[in-house]
């Protein structure tokens, strides 16, 4: 029997590595003659990169850059000299993770950092970069990023703008007559699993600038700006930013990669499987296992499980779900297309116990599984 464990990451418990191995112990406690891969994914979220490292046997990259507050801090991102990929993680250096509560407004914050890892990426050699934008600090359309590599945004007095949100309605004039000679020799892919506009009631400021510290009063001045924005570079690049599904996440960065990096927006997960060279090594596997720390409605849209499944179904392969807790109802499994699927915390009386028995819950309940398989005919 070929058995493929395919999970994401329980957020803040289990990293996949570890629940892989939880579930080769459970599985091998009770079916003797098994093969077993082991295949840790992710969505492009926080947790990605070291999964791409594990890929591209890649190494960390340590160096400094400026944080969403233009102070220099330690960061990192993963390099492959042998694939001549990078993968570089937005939230480890333009993330909310890095700024204190009394810090966070996106009207003040850069994603001038995630440009100085672009920039020593591409110095590096790299042919191609692989930019993961979740969890970031910033509503800049990328000015920042866009910065570090020789852009310069000017205001109508010919006057160069600090690149943060609130100078995005300022905007007139996009100068790229000294971007980095390296931009033409990359290839630039996005993680983005987000289908957010740039501007308007669905665009970044509306519905991700709350959480990055903007007021009412800072998310219409930020709206505003990603308009003024959109429309400046319409003017240069003959782009309408507005038109392009997922231009809106993360503060704009989708759409600001598209336009000075001519990126690529893909599925986060759809890019880790290719990574794992995924749909190739489940070939004739009798089940995939996989898992998260919580199956919801939002694993129907972009999730690890559903980039799993969708894989799955191509080839015909049962899939198991061994989840943290499961809040979807039964229709939604069928919507799914699960053929197995248990909370391994369902016994659990609180958060708390929950995550610190993890990995003997979810070892019992690969045994579960196991035993299920064993009295089939």
């Amino acid at each position: 029997m070929k058995i493929v464990i395919a999970p994401d990451k329980f957020k803040g418990s289990l990293t996949g590595f570890e629940f892989c191995n939880a579930v080769e112990k459970g599985l091998k406690n009770v079916i003797s003659d098994i093969e077993i891969i082991k295949m840790p994914l992710a969505d492009g979220g926080d947790g990605t990169a070291e999964v791409v490292k594990y890929y591209l046997e890649g190494e960390k990259v340590t160096l400094k850059a400026s944080d969403p507050l233009f102070r220099s801090i330690n960061t990192w991102y993963v390099y492959s000299k042998k694939e001549k990929i990078a993968y570089i993680e937005m939230a480890e250096i333009s993330g909310l993770q890095l700024l204190q509560e009394n810090e966070r407004n996106s009207m003040y914050t850069t994603s001038l950092g995630t440009g100085q890892l672009i920039v020593d990426a591409m110095e590096k050699g790299v042919k191609q970069i692989i930019l993961g934008i979740g969890g970031s600090a910033t509503n800049d359309g990328g000015m920042g990023m866009a910065k570090a590599l020789g852009y310069q945004f000017l205001d109508e007095n010919d006057q160069e703008l600090k690149p943060v949100g609130c100078n995005l309605q300022k905007v007139k004039e996009i100068d790229a007559s000294n971007i980095h000679p390296k931009l033409r020799e990359v290839e630039v892919v996005v993680a983005c699993d987000v289908s957010n506009p740039f501007y308007g009631k669905s665009g970044a400021a509306h519905v991700y600038a709350a959480q990055k510290g903007a007021s009412k009063e800072e998310i219409v001045l930020l709206d505003d700006g990603l308009r003024n924005f959109a429309k400046v570079v319409s003017k240069k690049f003959d782009i309408d930013l507005q038109e392009i599904s997922g231009s809106g996440a993360a503060g704009g960065m989708g759409g600001g990669a598209l336009i000075f990096l001519k990126g690529q927006l893909h599925s986060g997960i759809e890019i880790i499987k290719e990574l794992a060279n995924f749909d190739k090594t489940i070939a004739n596997a009798d089940w995939i296992i996989t898992g998260e720390g919580k199956l919801d409605n939002q694993t129907l849209s972009g999730k690890t499980i559903s980039g799993v499944l969708k894989s799955a179904k191509a080839k015909n392969i049962p899939v198991a779900a061994l989840c943290g807790a499961v809040t979807v109802s039964n229709e939604d499994v069928e919507v799914l297309g699960l053929d197995y699927i248990d909370a391994i915390s369902k016994n659990c009386k609180n958060l708390e116990e929950a995550i610190s028995n993890v990995y003997p819950n979810l070892v019992e309940s690969a045994i579960r599984f196991g035993k299920s398989l064993k009295v089939k005919p």
